[in-house]
Formats: C-alpha cells, sequence, structure tokens
C-alpha cells in the first residue's frame, strides 16, 4: 500500500483505521454504547423511536379526527409526506405531528443530558446533529426544540445544530479528513464510501483545495447509493457490490477527466480496530461484519488494485466520526465540540480541535 507524500510532523508514519489523532482533531471517543435498565440509551433518538413515538399520535388521532396517513405503515410515510403535512390547511394532521416532534425532541434533549454527563464529553461546546431524520423539515425541527429545551433547563452545554451537508454526502466529504497529509496535492478528487444499516453510498469527492486549503469547499460531484435492506443480501454480496460500484466510479472518473488520488476513505458502524476489523457494533449490516477474520479495507483495496496508478491507500473510521468530520471547517470557534447522528440507531463522536492544523491555518 503505497502512502504517497511524507507525513506532516506529529502524524504517525503509518495512517491507521480509527485512529484518534487526525490531521485536524483528536477523536476524544466516539460508538459510546449508553445503556440503563430499559435498553441502550441511544435508541431513544434514533429513526426507528421517533416512528414509533409518531404511530403513538397517530393512533390517538385515529379515535377522533382519523389517520392523517390513512392508515399507511409508518415506514411507507416519507419524509416528505411528514413534512407536507406541517404545512398543509389540515390544522388536526398539523397537530399530530407537531405532537411527535415535541416527543422526540425531549428524548433527543434528555439523550443529549446523558452524553453530557460523560468524562470523555465533559466541556462539550456545540453539537452537530446528522443522519438522515435530519434531512427534514421535521428533523430540524426536533432538533432546534431540543436545543430550546436545554436552554430551558438552564444547562451549561453545548448549542445544538443541524449538520450543514445533506446527510448522504456529509460522511462522504468528511472522509477527505482522514488522508494522509499531501495525499491530494495534484490530484481532482478521491473515492469515499458511507455504510449504513440500510443503506450503501460511495461518491467521488472533490477536496477542492485550490478554493479552500482547510477543505470547506470540499464537494461531491458524483454519487451511487445502494439500499441493501430492501435486498437482504450477504456480507459477501454486499461487498462485492460496494466493490462494483466503486469500480464504476473509477471509470467515470476516467470519462470525466478527474485525476483521482490514491485513496478510498470509508465511514461504517461500530467500533473499528486499527487493523480495521469491525470489533462490535455491525449488527444493523447485511451478514456477519465482526467475523475476526473480516477486514473491509483489505477487501476494497483487493478489488479496486490501483487508483490514480498507484495501489490505494484504504482507510476506515466509525461512519459518526467521519460525518462529524465534515463540520470540521465550520467549527474553529469552539475547541471542543461532538456530533450525533440519527439513522437505524444514533451515532456518536466527541472531536478537541487541533491548534495549528490544515483547518486552523
Amino acid at each position: 500500500m503505497s502512502l504517497g507524500p511524507s507525513p506532516a510532523p506529529g502524524q504517525p508514519a503509518t495512517p491507521r483505521h480509527a485512529d484518534d489523532r487526525l490531521p485536524s482533531v483528536t477523536v476524544d471517543a466516539y460508538n459510546a454504547e449508553l445503556r440503563d435498565p430499559e435498553g441502550f440509551v441511544g435508541d431513544r433518538a434514533s429513526k426507528r423511536a421517533f416512528q414509533a413515538i409518531l404511530e403513538a399520535w397517530r393512533d390517538l388521532a385515529r379515535r377522533t379526527a382519523g389517520d392523517p396517513f390513512g392508515g399507511a405503515p409508518n415506514q411507507d410515510v416519507s419524509k416528505q409526506r411528514i413534512d407536507r403535512t406541517l404545512v398543509a390547511d389540515d390544522p388536526e394532521a398539523a397537530a399530530v405531528v407537531h405532537g411527535a416532534v415535541e416527543d422526540f425532541a425531549q428524548a433527543l434533549a434528555d439523550v443529549v443530558r446523558r452524553f453530557l454527563a460523560l468524562e470523555a464529553w465533559a466541556g462539550t461546546e456545540r453539537i452537530v446533529v446528522g443522519g438522515g431524520l435530519r434531512a427534514s423539515r421535521v428533523g430540524a425541527l426536533a432538533i432546534f426544540r431540543a436545543g430550546n429545551l436545554l436552554r430551558q433547563a438552564g444547562a451549561q452545554g453545548p448549542a445544538l445544530a443541524p449538520i450543514r451537508h445533506d446527510p448522504d454526502e456529509a460522511a462522504l466529504i468528511g472522509a477527505a479528513h482522514l488522508a494522509p497529509a499531501g495525499l491530494f496535492q495534484g490530484r481532482d478528487a478521491f473515492l469515499a464510501v458511507d455504510i449504513g444499516g440500510t443503506s450503501i453510498r460511495c461518491g467521488i469527492v472533490a477536496p477542492e483545495l485550490g478554493e479552500a486549503a482547510d477543505l470547506s469547499a470540499a464537494r461531491v460531484v458524483a454519487l451511487d447509493a445502494w439500499r441493501h435492506a430492501d435486498e437482504r443480501p450477504t456480507r459477501d454480496a454486499a461487498v462485492d457490490r460496494l466493490g462494483s460500484m466503486l469500480q464504476a466510479l473509477v471509470r467515470r472518473a476516467g470519462r470525466d477527466g478527474l485525476c483521482l488520488a490514491p485513496f478510498v476513505g470509508i465511514g461504517c458502524p461500530g467500533l473499528i480496530g486499527p487493523d480495521g476489523r469491525i470489533r462490535r457494533g455491525g449488527q444493523n449490516l447485511p451478514g456477519d461484519w465482526t467475523e475476526a477474520a473480516f477486514r473491509l479495507p483489505d477487501r476494497i483495496s483487493a478489488m479496486l488494485r490501483e487508483v490514480g496508478g498507484q495501489p490505494p491507500v484504504v482507510l476506515m473510521h466509525n461512519d459518526a466520526v467521519v460525518q462529524g468530520l465534515s463540520e470540521r471547517p465550520f467549527q474553529t470557534d469552539v475547541a471542543r465540540w461532538g456530533v450525533l447522528t440519527i439513522g437505524t440507531g444514533l451515532g456518536n463522536a466527541r472531536f478537541t480541535n487541533r491548534l495549528g492544523s490544515p483547518a486552523e491555518t
């Protein structure tokens, strides 16, 4: 595996998967699995939790005015349809959604308080919230309402804000912050992967260093997504499909005249070992991704072989960490900040900015 140019002073000679010392931040903690007698605390602020809360409000409406979604199962009610209900000329239907937003915001605020009580999260000044729910108006309302509840309670804690990038693109853009120093010089773009509990997304990301050296202008120039939850493949079938998606993007980059850096950044759920093994937390992925002999980065390296004329550096980190890294250029006014990602589960990570990093210059 070629690592390209020499690393910056203070960086390890050989980048590791799930490194806690990245070029622009120290990863203080991630994948915290808070539990109490009722189960995982984070599950109360997940997409499934919102659906359960919405179902409870719909059930109440069925006894009076009727179900505003016509009896459709929650999983078949799109975020766009829920958002439209908020502004439609039907106050009773809007009241159902507002009730669900309020209850979910209360749950999210409580979860935030639990994280702030952790030693690794002490002194957190801001929390950005990503994940699929953030892409809706309902999700944004819940995030801001949870922030208001925290302030209303007098909590001396962080502000909450939705992540800036579209959730489908944030983790791809964040992968730029995993790359060894200098690897993008003279290159137009790189490959990135975001693995989730329902979908896998691959993209070509342009770091746009000529426009902004801190990666704040990085953007996704091509995106391919596959909803694996609809097909329920085996693990190996899913990995083969991922490899095919990346190979297709390499070919597309060639057709578009893009010079790819020999780098693939991957965000994946769970606790990631420095050897690229997923140690735990992959229960929502298709098949057994925590098998002791399974190394996703090695599989990707073998399938791609060359990117940009060289064997690629393939680095993997937790998906919440990578999604949070997309915010790094915009968090220069604070020292300690975190990310929560509302998806199939609740991803989480806490960062401390590194002074003198590329994002500070």
